[in-house]
């Protein structure tokens, strides 16, 4: 007889610790091998022990070797050599293709090159000191400067500066003044303007960021511009270059068509753009997104099971709306006003495919407190003078659909301004009856019946149907 055949050091059982064992089949809920290994770790962690304390058998990655073996590394001329060689034309060819900026192109295989000792950033240029003053002259015993810098090379230099600074000074802009206090003062900021800027909440977006491997960021298609977030954006190109990071202009059906075709076109050169109406019966851009999201998830599917999506961007721009559109029911709480999402939710659109849902944020980027109404950050209802905001509305609407909308006599800007009719006492109870069927979801402040109660109550009627229906901006 020959000699008996050696046996296979692997392990071929179906144990379910075994992560050797055959391949699993598809659509099987067995254990992957990571989770098996995963699992072993756990269990693992620490050394055998006999039961007078002596290690039996070391945890893993802590064995100590016994005293007085030798170690020895293999003489190769490898272990002094180049690690990774590049030619100087291939260099050039890969530096010159990372200068085209192509939003729709995806990095497949990172490569393990150095590629940012390529990226050559543009550093200050240091002020040489030491040729206007060397450090001899000014410190030590040869010092020349006894007495402090003045910026002035003679005494009358100074005279005169002094006399400029006399004749110029202004009472008014002194703050170092005691003022007396005259009753009037300015008045602190409405809080509800802070709306989407507090600590819990960026927490809950840097939540969804981390644990996103695709990013939607909502944008509403009346004003795109207004409603994008330099600073996060920024914060995804130094921070998370990684994550893929696409547009969604929201509420098209609010604009017309050769406005949303334009944003996106404008906005195509940075991201990858698409346009959705968030519907659960109709809506527009699903079919597109859900192909879109499908091919990142064919795209990662060697490295993970599944991928997670998340939807950022301004409050009430229909971030809980494209999720409840995309399952076709209402999984996600959703309203009229900013600030029903208080909490990050996951929810799952596919068995590889999870969707996250994020509060609205706004970054403190100097953004005036018309600008937040318009937007939507802030509900009209807690505005204190809602008619304050009629100017702008009317800035951005033309006067002819407020005169259809109203029932509003004819615009004449010489003589009667137009928001000035839209607030008289007399016509306000008037332009309330013309409303006819207003919408459950506008919200009215309670206010005095007539007099000078009712401009607020139309006020803030106009300022909603500004936001949700009224759109035709110039």
């Amino acid at each position: 007889m020959g000699k008996p055949r050696a046996k296979d050091n692997i392990n071929r059982g179906k144990h379910s610790m075994n992560p050797d064992r055959g391949k699993l089949e598809k659509g099987s809920t067995m254990r992957s091998k990571a989770t098996i290994k995963r699992l072993h770790m756990y269990k693992n962690f620490k050394a055998k022990r006999d039961a007078k304390g002596h290690i039996v058998r070391a945890a893993p990655f802590q064995s100590t070797a016994p005293s007085g073996t030798v170690s020895r590394v293999d003489p190769n001329r490898r272990w002094f050599g180049n690690t990774r060689v590049i030619s100087q034309d291939a260099l050039q060819n890969f530096k010159e293709a990372m200068k085209v900026k192509n939003p729709y192109e995806i990095m497949l295989r990172q490569t393990r090159l150095p590629v940012s000792l390529l990226d050559e950033k543009r550093t200050k240029k240091k002020a040489d000191i030491l040729a206007a003053e060397s450090f001899a002259d000014t410190f030590g015993k040869k010092a020349k400067r006894k007495r402090p810098r003045i910026n002035f090379d003679s005494l009358t230099a100074l005279v005169q500066s002094a006399e400029s600074n006399r004749f110029g000074y202004d009472r008014e802009k002194d703050q170092a003044l005691v003022r007396e206090y005259t009753g009037v003062r300015d008045a602190i900021s409405d809080p509800h303007f802070k709306a989407g800027t507090s600590k819990r909440v960026w927490n809950e977006l840097f939540k969804v960021v981390d644990s996103s491997d695709v990013l939607l960021y909502v944008l509403d298609a009346r004003d795109p511009m207004g409603t994008r977030s330099k600073y996060i954006e920024n914060y995804m190109k130094k921070e998370k270059p990684n994550k893929h990071f696409i547009f969604v202009i929201n509420k098209v059906d609010l604009v017309p068509v050769w406005i949303t075709k334009r944003w996106k076109m404008i906005l195509s050169a940075e991201y990858p753009t698409l346009v959705f109406h968030a519907n659960l019966n109709k809506p527009l851009g699903k079919v597109a997104l859900m192909g879109l999201l499908r091919q990142l998830a064919s795209l990662h599917a060697k490295d993970r099971q599944q991928i997670s999506v998340g939807i950022i961007g301004y409050p009430n721009v229909g971030k809980s709306s494209i999720i409840n559109a995309m399952r076709s029911k209402k999984v996600c709480n959703v309203a009229p006003v900013s600030g029903e999402t208080k909490v990050w939710q996951y929810v799952t659109l596919l068995k590889s495919i999870y969707l996250i849902d994020c509060p609205g944020v706004v970054y403190p980027d100097g953004a005036t407190e018309c600008d937040l109404v318009m937007k939507g950050v802030v509900r009209v209802e807690y505005l204190q003078e809602p008619e304050l905001y009629i100017p702008e509305v009317l800035a951005r609407v033309k006067p002819e659909y407020m005169q259809q909308r109203y029932a509003l006599p004819d615009y004449d800007p010489t003589c009667h301004p137009l928001w000035h009719e839209m607030t008289d006492p007399a016509a306000a109870e008037k332009q309330a009856e013309v409303i006819a069927q207003p919408d459950p979801a506008l919200v009215e402040v309670p206010t005095a019946e007539g007099g000078e109660g009712a401009p607020e109550k139309v006020a803030v009627v106009q300022e909603e149907e500004t936001k949700s229906t009224l759109s035709r901006w110039p």
